[in-house]
């Protein structure tokens, strides 16, 4: 079992930049797959990106390919989204999730663990 801790979200105006943090407990996170999702006020949650559990591969949705990186440092437990050029509609709370395998999702549903999320708002 894992426990997902996001931070690093805040209020930023449109062009800047935010890192977010997911911070993992246990001893076995470099076994899980993680996912970035956010959801908007009045919408579902959405796949922003994900990454395997070695950090080989990496997957963006269209929507922030060029402006985000997601990267982990499986030494500390951590995965981390960059966030660059944020735009207003970026403004959601996100999330980070983990399920325990080699591949990762775009579908939530697939994800076992969930964080609390961290509220991410930009200002025009």
């Amino acid at each position: 079992q894992v426990q997902l801790v996001e931070s690093g979200g805040g209020l930023v105006q449109a062009g800047g930049s935010l890192r977010l943090s997911c911070a993992a407990s246990g001893r076995t996170f470099s076994r899980y797959a993680v996912g970035w999702f956010r959801q908007a006020p009045g919408k579902e949650r959405e796949f922003v990106a994900a990454i395997t559990r070695s950090g080989g591969n990496t997957f963006y949705v269209d929507f922030v390919k060029g402006r985000c990186t997601i990267s982990r440092d499986n030494a500390k437990n951590t995965v981390y989204l960059q966030m660059n050029s944020l735009k207003p509609e970026d403004t959601a709370v996100y999330y980070c999730a983990a399920k325990e395998s080699l591949v990762y999702s775009s579908s939530p549903i697939l994800y076992n663990y969930w964080g609390q999320g961290t509220q991410v708002t930009v200002s025009s």
